[in-house]
């Protein structure tokens, strides 16, 4: 049978039911008796053995079967559903998304899963799990301390490259005959962080501390010391037999962590509406699957034509020929309607990130001895197929942070008069052109002079600097690059690392984040996105003898100021704006404009804003409003202060876009 051409049906339809197991075993465990959950996780664990067969993908198929077994005798009430046998069902569910992952690029599925066979057999002929546990513990302490990283953290790595700092892979042996083991690695981290930020430990921190490990375990290292400078110092800590230094290479990973990764990364392909897996439904739905990379190679043509659509708009208004004009207008009628209906069919509902955190949280939670509720709101909210595919990694580092450092532990809560259990709410909505997320908790919210002292202390603000901040700027300083005030690393946070990645990621994409919090009472992080990031509305204006483009989200109004109404302020010229007083920016001198026009006396200004932060952009002349085409500048470049790419206008002309975000900072 010649299966290439289902290929791509199997990988999409597997996908969407290793999810639906996934929410169902998470209903299940809050409602063990509920036999009709069983059914439905069995249903979809049926359909997916069957798919695999028939494609020929037999480890996949006999996992598969050794899972539904499990759930065949909790449906027949022979297995009872504790969290115990849920671990390891949603093991088993980890290493199918594996076996797919690999399958989708170019693999053929195939697993060792050995381990979680036995488990689930031990489950199904009764046997006690901790004895099989124990019998599958540690192979050897080689096979302990293999690295597994996943997909933020290869972010964070990347990061750390881009400012010109190391990524090192260092394994550390203690002596055999070594009395404390946990004084040792503590003493171990203690130097490392002296030096740079330890980002990933195997075994885990709280492994490492219970002296859970042999003699050997291993860290990623983000530094800019040199080897020979790491090795002597930590071998330079009693009882340690060798230290192993080696530049972290993404090939040392032996089994990447595919718990997390949206499938949407993963496949190329995307339903244009959610579907179900009856083919009785899709046909009543009316929905196909659409492959993404055509639906971009019709957005870019379209692209095309809104730049004609420009030009012939103005060739029109030139001649004033009557024929012409109503034709156009025509024209530029049905191309709007055909503009929104492109931009739907590229938008994705966001479910489809959001459907991962509550598994994550579930785990984080056990992790950190936590009592977690989440909450998610909005999830049919849709959003542009680039943003959903650039937002996943940051909503997880703000979920994990916000479990570690916002959500109190059990005891302290109870101490404080709340709730045992941690609340969690994650909610998307839209507003206007914009999709506004929100990640809020009940935990012990962020300490104003905590953060403060630390970002004096780590040289983020001077002294001076530090009176004037209000409350939000303050908070907002924990997402200054290497800014940390966990006492302790663990592997959720606490190392410096991943606020500010989540801040450079969120900014890419033209969007902006914000803080706030009570102490005591919890924060809410709240992430402004644009819903489309390919055809934007902005503000054509003139600098000199050179157009530029402002996007309007960023636009609160525009304004022509007289030159005797300027003010200074610390050496900078600034305007009062209904009671506000707001820095003026000269775009002729910040771009390096050549002078060309005489300065007139009155200067036209654009009024935008960042988050609670304004300014004036000075420029010569308004043209007006239009909806343009964002084209990026390439890689030869980018990078370019203040801008954020070009697009063609009607004359041919080209305009570069702003970015106002930049010019604020």
């Amino acid at each position: 049978m010649e299966t290439n051409q289902y290929l791509e049906l199997f990988i999409d339809e597997s996908n969407e039911h290793l999810q639906s197991i996934n929410d169902r075993l998470l209903d299940l465990e809050k409602s063990p008796q509920e036999l009709s959950i069983v059914g439905e996780i069995f249903r979809s664990a049926h359909t997916l053995k069957g798919m695999a067969a028939t494609m020929g993908y037999q480890d996949l198929a006999n996992l598969t079967h050794k899972m539904e077994n499990v759930l065949d005798g909790v449906r027949n009430e022979k297995i009872y559903v504790d969290s115990e046998m849920l671990d390891v069902v949603f093991d088993s569910v980890d290493d199918l998304e594996a076996m797919v992952v690999d399958i989708s690029q170019g693999g053929s599925g195939e697993r060792d899963v050995t381990k979680v066979v036995d488990l689930l057999q031990a489950i199904e002929l009764g046997e006690a799990l901790d004895n099989r546990k124990k019998k599958q513990a540690t192979p050897s302490a080689e096979a302990s301390v293999e690295l597994q990283v996943d997909e933020f953290t290869r972010t964070v790595l990347e990061q750390s490259q881009e400012q010109g700092l190391l990524n090192y892979k260092i394994k550390v042996s203690l002596r055999k005959d070594c009395m404390l083991k946990a004084a040792r690695v503590y003493m171990v981290f203690e130097v490392l962080e002296q030096m740079g930020e330890v980002v990933l430990s195997t075994p885990a921190v709280e492994a490492l501390e219970n002296e859970e490990f042999d003699t050997d375990f291993q860290v990623l290292y983000v530094t800019d010391a040199a080897q020979n400078e790491i090795d002597s110092k930590v071998m330079n800590v009693s009882e340690i037999e060798a230290v192993q230094i080696s530049e972290y290479q993404e090939s040392d990973e032996v089994n990447k962590e595919v718990n997390f990764i949206p499938e949407d990364q993963e496949n190329s392909n995307e339903s244009s509406e959610k579907e179900t897996t009856s083919p009785a439904k899709q046909a009543a739905n009316k929905t196909i699957r659409v492959n993404i990379d055509r639906l971009d190679i019709l957005m870019n043509l379209f692209e095309e034509l809104v730049i004609d659509r420009g030009r012939l708009e103005q060739i029109s208004n030139e001649l004033h020929h009557s024929e012409l004009q109503e034709t156009v207008e025509r024209m530029s009628r049905v191309s709007g309607d055909l503009q929104n209906i492109i931009l739907n069919m590229r938008m994705v509902p966001i479910e489809q990130v959001f459907n991962r955190f509550p598994r994550m949280v579930r785990q984080l939670s056990r992790d950190l001895h936590k009592n977690i509720d989440l909450q998610i709101v909005g999830q049919d909210t849709e959003l542009d197929r680039t943003v959903i595919d650039e937002i996943g990694d940051p909503l997880v580092h703000l979920i994990r942070n916000a479990i570690d450092h916002g959500i109190e532990n059990p005891k302290e809560r109870q101490a404080n008069g709340k709730p045992i259990v941690g609340s969690i709410e994650l909610k998307a909505y839209h507003s206007g052109n914009h999709v506004f997320i929100d990640i809020s908790d009940d935990g012990a919210g962020i300490n104003r002079e905590k953060v403060l002292q630390k970002a004096l202390s780590q040289q983020v603000v001077t002294q001076e600097q530090a009176e004037k901040l209000s409350d939000q700027e303050v908070y907002e300083l924990i997402m200054s690059s290497g800014f940390s005030t966990a006492d302790t690393i663990s592997d959720v946070s606490g190392r410096g690392v991943g606020l500010d990645v989540v801040k450079n990621t969120i900014e890419s994409l033209g969007g902006n984040i914000t803080i706030n919090s009570q102490l005591g009472s919890g924060s809410i992080f709240s992430i402004q996105l644009p819903l489309t990031l390919s055809i934007i509305s902005v503000m054509l204006v003139e600098v000199q003898n050179e157009k530029y483009a402002v996007p309007l989200s960023s636009i609160i109004e525009t304004a022509i100021v007289k030159k005797e109404d300027i003010l200074r302020a610390h050496n900078k010229e600034v305007i009062d704006f209904r009671g506000s007083i707001v820095p003026l920016v000269s775009l002729k001198d910040v771009l390096d404009v050549p002078e060309v026009l005489e300065e007139d006396d009155n200067y036209s200004v654009v009024i935008v804003r960042k988050g609670n932060k304004l300014a004036g952009l000075v420029v010569d002349s308004f043209i007006g409003q239009q909806e343009v085409v964002l084209k990026s500048l390439g890689d030869y470049l980018s990078g370019v202060f203040a801008i954020s790419g070009a697009t063609i206008l009607g004359d041919g002309q080209v305009a570069l876009i702003l970015d106002s975000n930049a010019l604020i900072k």
